[in-house]
């Protein structure tokens, strides 16, 4: 992946020009057993005969190739600077891989695309749960438990965990004032007067917007949706809101008030949460908190691949069956003269 395919020149400022202009690609962690990413800026992302390659090329000329393993990629992320060829494009698609068009780091999702090969087994859970509002309610009690590490008792209704929730956020806030010697503190977010927030708001309202791209990001290669919130509704994000909220009293918050003399809180935090990403190692433990809250049965979940080939049918005794199949003959119905199967859609 780093060595490129061409032969270094002999000269030292060419070489040079190519250290500075080789593509810049990041392998990030797997985020799970079937997944990893690929972060890529700066490059030109295209197909030639050998295979997808992300390309760049020198002020003299001169091109330098990093081929990419789109068969062993779940999801590739691009960055600012990057361009992507349709026949590439088409090539993730036919591999699998999930397209996420994000901001410098990877922090900030823009648009994504999702592979009509991807599973849904993920989305199921995610909709199992949602569906049923005792179920719901389960969930977010344990996204509480994951955030403050307080368990609380299963009868606790939501209301009664967002007074818990803003009196522990609250708390935090005092803290984090009195520690960095800045008076009281008052989140304020009001994006019509945003250059007149103090330097926190501002530096957390930057801040929260990257750990919103990260778990965007995430939550599409999952194959989940992000607009079905437990804890919010109403948007698009509402899973993005309540994922990230999982994060924020531990990174961003924190973050947030170190810069309170910051002279660019807005631009310092971006910067110190992209630089620190890696020291958070946030993409797998994202993935992992996902699949407890979903799938709380399965203590590990196992891996059962991102592609599916076949479509099923499914089945509320035996959860899956093959399509394909003309059931007649099982569901008990007559079928003396049978009708030709191209008479049905029954291929998936």
């Amino acid at each position: 992946m780093t060595a490129p395919s061409t032969p270094r020149s002999p000269r030292d400022k060419s070489s040079a020009r190519r250290r500075i202009a080789a593509p810049t690609l990041a392998m990030l962690p797997r985020v799970g057993d079937s997944l990893s990413f690929l972060y890529a800026d700066v490059v030109r992302i295209v197909q030639d005969d050998t295979g997808v390659c992300a390309e760049t090329t020198t002020a003299d000329g001169e091109t330098t190739r990093v081929y990419l393993p789109t068969s062993a990629l779940s999801c590739v992320l691009l960055g600012p600077g990057t361009s992507i060829t349709q026949p590439a494009l088409a090539t993730f698609a036919r591999h699998g891989t999930t397209v996420v068009c994000t901001g410098s780091g990877g922090v900030r999702c823009y648009s994504a695309t999702t592979s009509d090969a991807l599973t849904t087994r993920w989305l199921e859970h995610q909709v199992h749960q949602w569906s049923n509002p005792e179920r719901r309610l389960a969930v977010a009690r344990q996204m509480y438990l994951k955030r403050f590490n307080i368990p609380v008792p299963p009868t606790t209704p939501l209301n009664k965990l967002r007074g818990l929730e803003g009196q522990r956020v609250k708390a935090l806030y005092k803290h984090l004032a009195q520690q960095h010697r800045i008076g009281r503190f008052r989140r304020n977010y009001d994006p019509a007067a945003w250059d007149d927030q103090d330097p926190v708001n501002l530096a957390l309202s930057s801040a929260n917007t990257c750990l919103y791209g990260i778990v965007h990001a995430a939550i599409v290669a999952l194959g989940c949706s992000p607009a079905l919130g437990f804890v919010h509704q109403g948007k698009q994000h509402a899973m993005v809101y309540d994922i990230a909220d999982l994060y924020k009293a531990e990174l961003t918050i924190p973050l947030a008030f170190s810069l309170h003399d910051s002279p660019h809180p807005e631009a310092m935090a971006r910067r110190s949460f992209r630089e620190e990403l890696r020291l958070y190692k946030l993409l797998p433990r994202i993935v992992a908190d996902i699949q407890s809250l979903l799938a709380p049965d399965e203590a590990q979940p196992t891996p059962d691949g991102q592609a599916v080939e076949l479509v099923n049918l499914w089945d509320p005794e035996t959860g899956s069956v093959p399509a394909g199949v003309n059931y007649a003959r099982q569901a008990g119905l007559p079928d003396d003269d049978p009708p030709d199967a191209g008479d049905f859609n029954i291929q998936p």
